[in-house]
Formats: structure tokens, sequence, C-alpha cells
């Protein structure tokens, strides 16, 4: 579990993280395997003894003062009795992961019902309203996922038009039975699931059923255009409907399996694969909303094209919840499909949204594969608890929050990349006081289930009838941290961590784009670094007043005398260059940009850096590195003199060879390289593939490339570039400055 906070040392009021003008926050990545110092947790039994807190609920940890009898809560003060069972249990106080580390993962146990019921289930749901090319990618992408799922996994496929297929692919030949849709949009199918194909029947063992499960896929064939106009007639308000009939395909495919939950599977997954915008039955989406008329009517395309045209996904993500299925939504689409509606059914219930803007170069085989082959959780529940000076104010990420209990996230399915952001307010006027020991605390709990397979099991824990079976693990991971605070303003600065402020800046001005529009999560970011850079140099005292004819201000817009606040300018202007925030007639699309607000969100701070502002590097050879960072502009790479540029953007990796590089290097470069290395290693570590290109200046069309140079691009994205980009931005903070000091 890795946890950051925006500030090292907290500020001990509200007058003093008001006048810093820093985020105050934390990002949590629950899952990973070490924490942001790289050390593992204290591994242990018996979760279910861990002491807690009679009066806040925390759970006993190593900062707490513990006595014979009893223990005092490092959290909220209270003093704690202790059972007899665990005076027994701290008798050997070195024989428990709670007294030796602050950071641990508890075993709990289980019911005895979910101790075998650990087959996990995966479902594919194919659009058929699509073209060849769709469905050749699909399947490479399930053939893909096919090798990497663990033996004793359940597969089913399904398909949806203006019909839902079922394949039962257990014996010699794929047997598919289908249920039509009715198209009217409050439609919902005539039957259920079950009574079309038993569940047992539909759901097969990928190690006995792998190849006839490929055999099913080769007959997925796209439904012609004849079968969809003949099954959808006239549409609502005289609309000729298409026949994608995503919603009720959803709707019917959750209430199948989540009358299984607990019984058949511990964790569902649904992929759904769409080649475009539903539109028939249920759930279809009026994709007319996008398109010119925003001008004509002199509307806000951006505000408008952001919120969600129906709760129709929404309230089904909460039905996915209960069935305990997540849904990874892989939309492969160049047409507006309006993701502002669909992503709630993904997102919420712990799942991911991919876009595909073609069928070319398309990564979705790569993603499929590394999403199903790296570590994950399900069933989670994260909590995250404060000492009593401050509290959460926001919690963002991809979760559900619990409908009873304040700060309490459930997470249908999370892996070791999944990161969840809070911001903090002070619960009073007091802060921490100055006058006490006590330091601000930190307790972050997350109660999990992983599937062990077979091969993990030693054989004495289990008879030889269950040898073939998966079993379920229940775990409580939990990190306890005190930090400290800070005396005055410099202090708060020199404990900056940019990254994690970006990360708080992200959400926030999604949050804002989505109630309010763009342009105001726009003015938002530009107005917080105005008033952050006034409040510094107040601070600092480093307001120069020149006099002469005319009294000349000069302000400190680049942070000279705070290492830690000088990347913030730059996160900033590159974010306001971002599509995440481009205005809609700048040609941004805005599924794309609900893409990026989904992708975004869920990234630790380091990916979500190299996703806003790319790191550009530079090397002599393709085995010797030049310089290990440059600005992103042209001057960077004229004044460097390196023949060979690597430019990591996160989703995209580009390799380029200066038009003066000498033609005798190779390209491009070998296999063996180190910059080949630096790039294997970064692929591995992503938790999506990057797309990988190589361009040689003066040959290739170098256009992608040079769009990353943004320092020299215009912020307001008129258009037109400026030789002053980066430099301009900086002096309108400077007048901006100005503007609020007067």
């Amino acid at each position: 579990m890795a946890v950051r906070a925006t500030v090292g040392r907290f500020p001990e009021n509200q007058e003093a993280l008001e006048a810093s003008g820093i985020p105050w926050g934390v990002t949590v990545t629950p899952l990973a395997t070490k924490d942001e110092n790289g050390n593992p947790p204290a591994y242990g039994s018996d979760g279910n003894l861990l002491p807690r807190c009679e009066n806040c609920w925390a759970y006993y940890n190593t900062y707490c003062d513990q006595e014979q009898w009893a223990w005092t809560c490092a959290l909220c003060g209270t003093l704690n009795g202790l059972s007899s069972q665990a005076i027994a249990r701290y008798t050997l106080p070195h024989s428990c992961a709670e007294n030796l580390s602050s950071f641990i993962d508890l075993e709990l146990p289980l019911e005895e019902s979910e101790e075998m019921q650990a087959r996990p289930v995966y479902v594919a749901a194919v659009d058929l309203s699509s073209s060849e090319e769709f469905l050749e990618l699909v399947k490479s992408a399930l053939l893909a996922a096919l090798e990497a799922l663990g033996p004793g996994s359940l597969f089913g496929l399904a398909t949806f038009s203006h019909k839902v297929g079922l394949y039962d692919v257990q014996g010699p030949i794929p047997v598919v039975r289908n249920v039509f849709i009715p198209p009217d949009s409050e439609g919902r199918l005539p039957m259920e699931l079950e009574d079309v194909m038993p569940l047992s029947s539909f759901l097969a063992p990928v190690d006995t059923c792998k190849d006839r499960i490929a055999s099913a896929l080769e007959t997925l064939k796209p439904t012609t255009s004849w079968e969809r106009t003949t099954a959808a007639g006239q549409g609502v308000d005289g609309v000729l409907l298409g026949g994608r009939g995503f919603g009720v395909a959803m709707e019917a495919l959750l209430n199948y399996l989540g009358s299984e939950y607990g019984n058949i599977f511990a964790l569902g997954r649904i992929f759904a694969f769409l080649s475009g915008p539903p539109d028939y039955g249920a759930g279809q989406l009026d994709t007319r909303r996008y398109g010119e008329q925003y001008a004509s009517k002199g509307e806000d395309a951006d505000l408008a094209l952001l919120p969600e045209q129906t709760p129709f996904y929404k309230d089904l993500a909460a039905v996915a919840v209960q069935a305990g299925v997540c849904v990874d939504i892989f939309a492969v689409t160049n047409e507006y499909t309006d993701l502002a509606s669909l992503k709630f059914l993904s997102i919420e219930s712990g799942g991911s949204l991919f876009l595909y803007t073609s069928t070319d170069n398309s990564t979705l085989p790569q993603d499929m594969y590394r999403m199903l082959s790296r570590p994950y959780a399900f069933n989670c529940v994260l909590r995250l608890r404060t000492s009593s000076e401050f509290k959460v104010g926001h919690s963002y990420g991809h979760f559900f929050p619990d409908p009873q209990y304040a700060n309490v996230q459930h997470i249908i399915c999370c892996d070791s990349f999944a990161t969840y952001a809070y911001d903090f307010d002070f619960a009073d006027n007091s802060g921490f006081s100055r006058h006490t020991s006590e330091l601000p605390m930190l307790q972050i709990a997350f109660q999990y289930t992983v599937v062990v397979p077979p091969d993990e099991l030693s054989n004495s824990s289990s008879s030889p009838a269950n040898r073939n079976k998966h079993s379920l693990k229940r775990r409580l991971r939990i990190r306890t941290l005190q930090l400290g605070t800070a005396h005055n303003i410099n202090e708060i600065y020199d404990s900056v961590d940019p990254e994690v402020v970006l990360s708080i800046l992200v959400h926030k001005v999604i949050l804002s784009s989505l109630e309010q529009g763009v342009r105001e999560g726009r003015a938002l970011l530009h107005d917080w670094l105005v008033i952050l850079t006034a409040q510094y140099n107040d601070a600092c005292k480093l307001l120069q007043f020149e006099r002469g004819s005319s009294t000349t201000v000069h302000v400190d817009v680049a942070f000279s005398q705070c290492p830690q606040l000088q990347p913030l300018p730059r996160l900033v202007f590159a974010l306001l260059r971002n599509p995440l925030l481009r205005l809609h007639e700048e040609g941004v699309h805005p599924d794309y940009r609900i893409y990026l607000q989904c992708l975004f969100s869920a990234l630790e701070p380091s990916s979500l850096h190299r996703a806003i502002y790319p790191m550009l590097t530079s090397f002599a050879t393709p085995d010797k590195q030049a310089f290990p960072r440059h600005s992103l502009s042209r001057a960077a790479l004229i004044t460097s003199g390196s023949p060979i540029f690597f430019l990591d953007a996160f989703t995209t990796l580009i390799v380029f060879y200066s038009s003066t590089a000498d033609p005798t290097l190779p390209f491009p470069p070998p296999q063996e390289c180190l910059l080949r290395t630096t790039i294997n290693k970064l692929k591995q570590e992503r938790s999506i593939t990057p797309k990988l290109m190589f361009i040689r200046g003066g040959l290739d069309d170098a256009t992608i490339f040079e769009n990353y140079l943004i320092e020299e691009q215009d912020v307001e994205g008129s258009g037109f570039t400026s030789v002053m980009g980066f430099v301009s931005f900086l002096e309108e903070i400077s007048r901006g400055v100005l503007e609020y000091l007067k």
C-alpha cells in the first residue's frame, strides 16, 4: 500500500493551510505490494483478533501506547481495555505483525460457505452490430485473454445486437441460443436468461474447453444491415434505430450472474466490447446531441456533452455491485458513443474504460492479456481514518460509495495500479496544537479477497477431492502513518510533493468540468496557480519594486527560492494544453475527453505526471544516454546537439532520430541496446500497453512527436503557435498575481 501526501509536513491550522495555497491531501494505492519507500508489509494471521478503538474504530497499531491491560488509540486518544485473548496474544509482542510494523497484512477467517466457492467467472459480451474488422480484433483479444486466465476459471460467451445470444461450448459443437430484444426504449427481455440456457451450461471451464471456446469465437459474424433494419423498424421520434441493444444485454447478464453470486462464483467480470453507441431497447442513447446544434443554439458544448444523458447506466452499476460483478468496457469506435453516460457502469463497478479509435494497430489484445495477468483483489472495502484534529473532505476514484457509512468505499475489483485520492479539512479552528507532542495520524484499512490457485495451496491444507479447486483468502491490510506539522509556510513549501499536488488538481478540475464545464475547470486551475504564486511571493517577501518614471514589480513566477514548487507552473501549463481541458471547438472529441477523465483519475502520481508532462531524454548512441531530462521545446532539441531523443508520454513512446543524426547510427535501435532495454522496462511497468513509434526527422512525418513539444505553443489553444508559449504563460500568471494583490 503506497500512500503519498501533497505535503510531508501538514499545515498547523486553517490559516496556515489557506496561506500556503497548496492542496492538502493524499493518494492511496491500496494493493501496491510495497509502500512508497519500497518496503513490504509485515504478514500475519488472525486479523479478526486485532483490537479496535471503542470510540473511532481505528485498529491497534505500533503508534498506540500499550499497558498490561489496556491501550491508548493513537488517532483519538481513547483508552481501551484489552480482552484476555488480546493480552495473551501480546505477551510475546514480537510474534505479532501489528507490533512489528505500521504496515501489516493479516489473514481473516472465511465463512464455511465461502471456502471453496472460489472459481472466478469471466463473460465476454460481444457487439455483433459491428464490422468484420471489429470482430477479428475482439477474437484476438479474447484468445489472448484465454491464455492469461488460470486453470479452474469459468468463461461464458455472449453476443448482443437486436437480440442477446448465449453460447454453450461444452458439447462437441458450439450451440447458440438467442432471445430477441423488444424495440421500444423501455423494453426488457421477454424471458430470463436462465430460462434460455442454464448458467451451468453457459459457463465453461477454461482448462477443458479452451479449444471449443476458440471455435465458438470463429463463428461470430456481424449482423447484416437487413437484419438490423428489419428488427429495429421505426424508433423513437421516427428515427431509425440501429439495433445495438447493449443496455438490455448488460442488465440481463448482471441478473443472470447475480443469481449465483457466492454460490457458483466469488468474482464475476464482464468484458463488454462495443463498436458504437447503444441505440436499441432500454438504455439506448441519443447521439444527436453531438453535432453542430450547440453552435446554432449558443450552448456550451463542453458543458452539455460531459454529464450523462440518462441515469440508466449509473443505476446498472449499483446492480453490478450487488451482483459482485465488475464490468470492463472496451469501445472500439471513432463515432460518438456517449461514454459520459456509459462510464459509470465500468468505473463504479471497479472496472476500466478503454477507448480505441480504430482497429488498425489497436493494443486491445495486449491490454486484455496485461489486465488479466497482474494480481488483483475483489470484494474490497477501503476506509481512511484520521486523528481528531482533521477529517476527509472529498474522496476521488473508481469506487462505489457506501450508502450508510461516510468515507467507506466499495471496490468490486482492484489491481496493484488502482489509486484513490482524498483531500482534507480541519475539524475545527484549533488545528494541530504546538504545545502537545501529538502529531497528525492517518490510518488506511483495506479489506479484500484474493483467489489462490490450487498449485499455491499446500497439500496438507486441502483434501484430494479439493486439490483442483481454487481457494479464497480474505485479508486485512492496514497502513498507519504519523506525519509532522510545519511551523511556518517555508516548511510546508519545502515538503511539497508536486506529483501528488498534480493528482489532487486533476481530480478537482475533472469534478469542476463535470459540474460547470471545461471553461470553469480551466479557470479554476489558472486561478489556483495565480493565488499560489502570489502567496509564495508574499510569504517569501520576494516582490521587488523598481521606481523610475513608472513603478515596475518583479514577480518570482519560477519559484526560484523553492525547488519543490518549481515543477508546478510547467505541470499546470501542460494540463491546460492537455485534451482533458482543451475546448470542444479545438477539435477534442467528447468521448476521448471522458476516456482521459477515467484514465487519469485512476493513475498513481508518477504515471499521471508522465501522462500530463511527458519525459524527454536524449541519447548520444542507442547505448549511451546523453541527458536525462529536457524541456518539451524545439530549442531543447537544437541546443542539446544529441542525435536521438526518447519521449515517454505514458500511453505513447516515441524514439525520434534528429535529421542531423549520423546516418551510420542503427535505425530502429537494436534489441539489445540501452535504449531498447529502457523501453522494454517501461512497457512492462505500465498498466496499459503504450504504443511504440520510431520516427526519422527529415524522412518521416514528425507531427505526432512535435505536437508533444508544447512549451512553444500558445496555452490558449487558438490554433496558432507562438514562439513564446510557456514564457507568455508565465507573464500572464505574473500579471494575474499583480491583479490579485491589488
